[in-house]
Order: structure tokens, then C-alpha cells, then sequence
């Protein structure tokens, strides 16, 4: 993956039109509801492989444990995959009993159908990251949709569930991007710190990076396509157990509130 400065526009969806307005009615084509407020929680049921996920705000037990309010939180968060290398995260996340979240590209899930599934069932946050991984302000507004909703439908196919976040590849979004994303039921998901794991490829370098990182709240942009980022995780979760530090999926950072359709989190992205 290249380097890129993302144009993050801090759209009239998020900071003027409130929470309400950031909604819209859904797309009938791809069976996605969007009417005000998006379905999170007890709202929505899926089975996973025989067992019940109530939708994607609880389908992490130990993440719904932790009161992110009374106690330090970092949400570390994995992009591109499932690929090669997310079975070997997936059992380090277990060792540590620690719950993610993932945001996968379409293709990828395609390709790694059992490890999306392997994802879900360990009840980590899943979200979608678009199909084939575009810039979606360059694209036609039909081309943004079919790369979300083909997304959300491989995810749904191989996990019994379908994502209600997504993450715009390389922080790249605008108010139309936005608008699309209210369409069909899913929140924008940002970051506000990140590994640059893509640049470093080096497990000491990047495991240094992570933990500089370190803050109350932060959320940290990772990706698990990379081997490097893989084998510095146990030193990462390790240490930040050390320091207090709770990781938990991103969503909860934000202590029992519902993101709507279209939000940004966090807002202004990454600089």
C-alpha cells in the first residue's frame, strides 16, 4: 500500500445537520434500511454458526464489558484483509482475550470466506472497506454503492451478518460519500492514528510506533494483510495491558451512544 494524504471533509452531515439528519431511508435495492437512526444493538439478530450475534454494538462480549468511561480505552483496528496472515492475529487476539475491529475489502473475503467467518465468531467488530478498495470521491455515485453493497453482501454470505460501519479506503471521503453511506444503513469509521505499518514493515519499528501511540480514546489504523504488524502484536497487547490500557472495538469508545447512518468517527479524521 502507497502513502496517501486523504481529503477528509468535515461534511455538513456530521457538524451541521446533527445526528437526526445524518440519516436517510435506505436503499430498496440492496434490502438496507436506514429510517433516522441506524439498527445497532438488540435490534437487529443474526446466527453465526450456531450461535446468536445481537448486532454489531454487541457482538463483542469483552469489549461490551469494558465501561470505556471508568477506565482506559484504545481501539485498535485492521484493514484490507482477511488475507494470509488474519488467522495468525486471530489467535493472538484470543490469547489475550481481546476483541478488534476489522474492516474487509470484498475481494478479500471472497478469496478468505472461513476467516471472515473464524471473525465472527470470536465476536470481533466487523465493518466493510469497500470491495476493491478505491479512492470513493473519484467514483460515480452507482460505482460507490455497488463497491459498499457487494461488500456488505459477501460479509453477511460468510458471517451471518452484515456490517452497519464502514471505513472509506485511505480516509477518503466527502459529503456525497457520506450521503451514499446514510443511504444504506452504515457509519463512517476513521482514525486518528496510525501505524503506517504499510510504510515501516518492521516489527520493532512498528510495535514502537503503536506504542507511541498510546493515548485514551485513540483509535489506531492497522492492517493485518502485513506479517510484520501480525508478529509485533503480542508485544503491543502485552505492553499496553502493562499500562492499563483496555483494547477494545471501536465502537466502544463511545460509551453506550449510536452512531447514525453516514457519521464520521472520529471526527476529523486523520491529518
Amino acid at each position: 500500500m502507497r502513502s496517501w494524504t486523504p481529503i477528509v471533509v468535515a461534511t455538513t452531515l456530521a457538524l451541521a445537520a446533527g445526528p437526526a439528519a445524518m440519516a436517510a431511508t435506505g436503499d430498496a435495492t440492496t434490502g438496507t434500511k436506514a429510517t433516522g437512526t441506524k439498527a445497532t444493538g438488540t435490534a437487529a439478530h443474526a446466527t453465526v454458526a450456531g450461535s446468536t450475534a445481537t448486532g454489531a454494538a454487541a457482538s463483542f462480549a469483552a469489549g461490551a464489558k469494558v465501561n470505556c468511561a471508568k477506565v482506559k480505552c484504545i481501539a485498535l483496528t485492521f484493514d484490507d484483509g482477511p488475507g494470509r496472515y488474519t488467522s495468525k492475529l486471530l489467535d493472538v487476539l484470543r490469547r489475550h482475550h481481546t476483541k478488534v475491529t476489522f474492516f474487509l475489502v470484498g475481494g478479500q473475503v471472497v478469496k478468505y470466506p472461513s476467516v471472515a467467518r473464524k471473525m465472527a465468531r470470536a465476536g470481533h467488530e466487523i465493518g466493510d472497506h469497500t470491495y476493491d478498495h478505491p479512492h470513493l470521491p473519484s467514483l460515480p455515485d452507482d460505482d460507490i454503492r455497488d463497491e459498499l453493497t457487494r461488500t456488505q453482501d459477501v460479509i453477511e454470505k460468510a458471517t451471518g451478518r452484515s456490517p452497519d460501519l464502514m471505513r472509506p479506503p485511505y480516509g477518503d471521503t466527502d459529503e456525497r460519500v457520506g450521503g451514499i453511506a446514510a443511504e444504506l444503513g452504515l457509519s463512517q469509521i476513521l482514525w486518528n492514528g496510525s501505524s503506517r505499518d504499510w510504510e515501516l514493515r518492521d516489527t520493532a519499528a512498528i510495535t514502537k510506533k503503536v506504542l507511541g501511540l498510546a493515548k485514551r480514546d485513540r483509535v489506531v489504523l492497522m492492517h493485518d494483510v502485513w506479517p510484520e504488524t501480525v508478529k509485533a502484536m503480542p508485544k503491543i497487547l502485552t505492553t499496553l495491558e502493562k499500562k492499563g490500557y483496555h483494547v477494545v472495538p471501536v465502537t466502544a469508545l463511545l460509551r453506550g451512544r449510536s452512531l447514525t447512518a453516514g457519521e464520521l468517527y472520529p471526527m476529523g479524521g486523520w491529518k
